[in-house]
């Protein structure tokens, strides 16, 4: 069965989350549990705390399908110590507000080298796939340290590839990979896929072909037992132009056939496929027509 939703609205405070879910028909949501945009944030109350439980127990949606997103300042592979500390610290905050709010996994972004070179680096002029190892290293350090941090949570650390814009790691499956085999409590990781951030990482998602040929490189680099949630997005950019710009289902360069393959993939089943398409005004129309898409 899928779950289907979109990144809702917490405006107001994360209780109302579930309820933005239910206005769409959703039966499965995204959320930020902090200001994205900002470093700091004011602890969750007891009070909001339990409204949102209540409020997820009357939308129907299990803590499984509910997908949070970090803040996008976060880099756990930054250069400078003082902002990798920033970044690590805000990270773990994080997780413990997923864990109070009785959720099961927080979705982020790996990390960017920020095309910033040590000094012995400079001087070795290494090839980039030192440089974007070499960050990797520092993003699987910190969220083994974080996982550390939180001893006695069950909530995962939810891996997200990328279209690979700028210095941005995560857009080839062999970096999923390779965080995930630095992880050391494996129970504690997992891998989201976006449509749009595959496809201009240059994966082809749009023919049965294409997408057979995309997801068999998934199970053999990385593997389907990892995959925890989807963004479904449709694409503005071309294949591999590695440039994150989504796109309403249909109106992008990925198109519906795309979608109909992931609907009726048994792969996708139990999961949180959440919409972040540009348009919220038509999520219960998107969600309606994914859902129309599966063949009886």
């Amino acid at each position: 069965m899928k779950f289907v939703g979109a990144h809702v609205s917490a405006s107001g405070g994360v209780q109302n989350a579930p309820l933005n879910a239910i206005d769409i028909g959703a039966k499965a949501f995204g959320i930020f549990t902090k200001n994205q945009r900002q470093w700091n944030a004011k602890p969750l109350t007891a009070l909001s705390i339990d409204e949102f439980k209540i409020n997820l127990a009357k939308s129907g949606i299990l803590p499984k399908h509910v997908l949070p997103h970090d803040s996008y300042l976060i880099n756990l592979g930054h250069h400078e110590a003082d902002k990798l500390a920033q970044s690590k610290d805000a990270f773990i905050d994080e997780l413990v507000r997923c864990e109070q709010l009785g959720l099961e996994m927080l979705n982020f972004h790996p990390g960017s080298h920020l095309n910033k070179l040590s000094k012995s680096e400079k001087e070795d002029q290494v090839s980039l796939e030192r440089i974007e190892n070499a960050c990797l290293d520092v993003i699987a350090m910190s969220m083994n340290e974080a996982i550390q941090a939180t001893p006695n949570s069950k909530v995962k650390l939810i891996i997200e590839n990328t279209a690979g814009q700028g210095s941005n790691l995560g857009y080839k499956f062999e970096h999923l990979a390779y965080l995930i085999d630095k992880i050391e409590e494996k129970s504690r990781v997992g891998v989201c896929l976006d449509t749009c951030h595959t496809f201009t990482a240059g994966y082809d998602l749009r023919t049965p072909e294409t997408y057979k040929k995309t997801m068999d490189d998934f199970e053999r680099i990385v593997g389907f037992k990892y995959l925890c949630g989807m963004h479904l997005n449709d694409s503005k950019p071309p294949l591999g132009s590695r440039v994150d710009r989504h796109e309403s289902i249909g109106k992008g360069k990925l198109g519906w056939e795309t979608f109909r393959l992931i609907m009726n993939d048994d792969r996708m089943n139990d999961i949180p496929l959440i919409l972040e398409t540009t348009d919220d005004s038509i999520w219960s129309e998107e969600i309606a027509g994914l859902y129309a898409l599966i063949e009886k």
